[in-house]
């Protein structure tokens, strides 16, 4: 009987020591009150900075957005500059055009005024009346040279496709070859810019020809 006491007992301690152990181990994997609050209070804290945050958030998308506003304001601004000197630069050049024009008509004005003149004047005399239109013409070539006009040099002078026009080639051994033999209409100048080609007929030598290449 004592030996089934003595065994009774051992179990008995046996079981409160594993017990104990079981317990032990189980406090020290339980984790610790303070991390456990931590991630209790965690999310509150989290919502509390966001909160906090979303007054700066506002603040600066407000300041981006004037800034925006501003921007497009000033492009607005200089894109109306721009066309209002566009439109004033256009009306100051077509206030040059109209106005070196006039000044151009008015030089000529006196000329229309002498034949004007030549013709209320009657006369039966054919050289009277020669000298007076040479008058108008000399007057008129002058209005023309203020204007910076000048007549193209074609007569004599060797033929250039840039400021003469040949309308026919005439075989000739009195003339140089590809000389200018006669003008048919005279050519014009304004300063450096071409007006009109001169009309005019050259001179084609055979002799001058053959001879030049076989120099």
């Amino acid at each position: 009987m004592k030996t089934g006491v003595a065994g009774t007992k051992n179990m008995t301690m046996n079981n409160e020591r594993s017990d104990t152990k079981a317990e032990q181990l189980d406090v020290e994997h339980e984790l610790p009150g303070g991390e456990g609050q931590n991630l209790e209070g965690s999310a509150p804290e989290q919502e509390a900075t966001a909160a906090e945050d979303r007054p700066k958030i506002g603040t600066e998308a407000a300041k981006a957005d004037e800034q925006c506003k501003a921007v497009l304001d000033r492009l607005a601004r200089l894109q109306a500059e721009f066309e209002n000197a566009r439109k004033r630069a256009a009306r100051e050049q077509q206030e040059f055009k109209d106005y070196a024009l006039a000044e151009a008509l008015k030089s000529l004005l006196p000329t229309l005024d002498s034949l004007d003149l030549a013709l209320q004047v009657p006369t039966w005399d054919f050289e009277e009346f020669r000298n007076g239109v040479d008058l108008i013409r000399k007057q008129f070539e002058d209005a023309l040279s203020k204007l910076g006009v000048s007549q193209i040099p074609a007569k004599g002078v060797p033929f250039d496709p840039r400021i003469h026009q040949a309308i026919e080639m005439v075989d000739t051994i009195s003339a140089p070859d590809n000389q200018v033999l006669e003008e048919v209409q005279r050519g014009y100048m304004l300063r450096d810019r071409l007006l009109r080609p001169a009309l005019v007929r050259v001179a084609r030598n055979p002799k001058r020809s053959e001879q030049r290449e076989a120099a």
